[in-house]
């Protein structure tokens, strides 16, 4: 099976073609690419080169994996907006994934694992992670969560994790007396073995709804205030 997986829930804008077998998914070509400001510029560019590296046209893929998050409001929806808007051109079922469930995939090993990606606000997003399942997805510990890196000693009490993961390990991994390890972004082969067993499947996608576990900075202005609509009156 042929799957297009796309992620930009973190400064890496990723697009990949992906072959699914039976085992692990395995890359035909991707492209990750880290500009965190440059997501909506580069993400379909990027995926129209893969599909040619791979010698396969958008009509022959047989499914869409994209990263849900979490993830920063802006960056986050490009790639959702762009996986829905592909997979309604061609017909193709979309399938949201957590970026978080991508990461802690292509990690080595089966020790409990942190992945930790970057928040803003002095904040990460983060979840923990067991023993692997189908397609080398590993067991998730705890749901994605949002908090201040000071704060997750007390929520990793009792999980035993030795590792961490994601783009944030670098930094905060050591104050938590963790190893860092690879991947720092997801990955294509990452981003398509957590939904490998509902693709294969033919399973039903899930809802196309980004996961952000918090309001966006931006918000639309309220009505005016009474006195405010009083003195507008002529």
């Amino acid at each position: 099976m042929l799957v297009i997986a796309l992620d930009t829930s973190t400064p890496a804008v990723t697009a990949g073609l992906v072959e699914l077998a039976d085992t692990r998914p395995h890359s035909l070509a991707e492209r990750v690419t880290v500009n965190p400001r440059a997501h909506g510029e580069l993400l379909t560019p990027q995926l129209l080169d893969v599909l040619a590296e791979g010698g396969h046209q958008l009509g022959e893929v047989d499914a869409i994996v994209v990263g849900a998050g979490p993830g920063p409001f802006t960056g986050l929806r490009v790639g959702m907006v762009t996986a829905a808007a592909l997979g309604h051109a061609s017909g193709t079922r979309v399938y949201p994934v957590s970026s978080l469930d991508a990461i802690a995939a292509r990690t080595e090993g089966d020790s409990p694992l942190l992945v930790l990606t970057d928040a803003r606000r002095s904040e990460v997003y983060w979840a923990a992670y067991g023993s692997r399942k189908s397609y080398g997805v590993r067991e998730r510990l705890t749901e994605p969560a949002v908090d201040r890196p000071e704060e997750l000693p007390t929520r990793l009490e009792g999980l035993h994790v030795r590792a961490a993961a994601g783009e944030s390990a670098a930094l905060h991994a050591p104050d938590l007396g963790l190893e860092v390890v690879e991947p720092a972004y997801p990955s294509p082969e990452g981003i398509v073995a957590v939904a490998g067993a509902e693709v294969v499947a033919g399973a039903d996608p899930r809802p196309l709804v980004p996961m952000y576990l918090r309001r966006p900075d931006a918000a639309a202005p309220g009505p005016p205030k009474s006195v405010t609509a009083e003195r507008g009156r002529t």
